[in-house]
């Protein structure tokens, strides 16, 4: 809920005001404002309905339940910022001639947001929804998909705002996903999970049907102990750290648990070639 509250923030003061543009279900309802005047609060929520109902039907409950709490609750804080502009309560922030400076708060201000979301296991919906349906039925890769959405939607902008202001909008992107990686310690495209543990299988198991990940099983063995132990190998993306802990730590809370960057990814659920 912070994190949404957040990024309503940013794009009501520094995003709206300014005709910069986003990405996603949320860069739909901008146009849509841009175009026809309908409230942001109002066009997020509709437009992510039928996403939600087709999510739960491929993906099932686990995987859009924080998904639709995440676009819920970013639709409230878009009403209540909305009310407060109403009000006169808050100013946007409006220039004319400094569109660098509405750009770089912009970006660290969405991506603030989205980084908190992400960091506790939450998403805003719409792409995300339509990226992870992909992956499941064709398996794309989810950053890509989600590249490609946002790249389509912010290039319709260039009907309604002028070519300068899209240019900006790659800024402001570029700074936003810079600031998600930074509240999210630092993550790249994906995490390596090394976990050693005498529950290798279970925890295998539950990885390959709660997030349909890909896991290796290595056989190891301790030094100490003498005890056969199991290494378990899996790579995730950067949203799914969290879940993946929980997993582990319900199945055995004495594993050891050793998490990399990633850098490049190639092979099923991330980059193909």
């Amino acid at each position: 809920m912070l994190g949404t509250a957040i990024y309503a923030f940013g794009l009501h003061y520094f995003l709206l005001p300014n005709q910069l543009m986003e990405g996603g279900v949320t860069g739909i309802a901008i146009l849509l404002n841009y175009a026809l005047g309908w409230p942001l609060s109002i066009s997020t929520f509709v437009l992510n309905i039928p996403l939600f109902i087709i999510g739960w039907r491929i993906l099932g409950r686990s995987h859009t339940g924080y998904t639709v709490f995440g676009a819920i609750s970013l639709s409230v804080f878009l009403a209540i910022m909305e009310k407060f502009i109403a009000l006169g309560w808050i100013v946007p922030f409006r220039t004319s001639n400094d569109y660098i400076l509405a750009v770089l708060y912009a970006g660290v201000t969405l991506g603030v947001g989205l980084g908190i979301v992400f960091r506790f296991g939450g998403t805003t919906g719409g792409v995300d929804i339509v990226a992870r349906i992909a992956v499941k039925l064709k398996g794309w890769s989810m950053g890509q998909v989600i590249l490609t959405l946002d790249a389509v939607i912010i290039a319709l902008s260039l009907l309604y705002i002028p070519k300068e202001k899209v240019l900006y909008t790659l800024v402001a992107v570029f700074i936003a996903s810079k600031m998600i990686d930074f509240i999210q310690e630092g993550a790249y495209a994906a995490k390596e999970f090394t976990i050693i543990t005498e529950a290798g299988e279970e925890i295998g198991r539950k990885i390959t049907q709660e997030m349909e990940r890909g896991v290796t099983l290595f056989p190891a063995k301790g030094a100490y102990s003498g005890k056969p132990k199991q290494v378990v190998y899996c790579i995730v993306a950067r949203h799914e750290i969290r879940m993946l802990r929980a997993i582990v730590r319900g199945v055995d809370p004495r594993a050891f648990i050793v998490i990399n960057d990633v850098h490049d990814v190639l092979g099923e659920g991330f980059k193909e070639e």
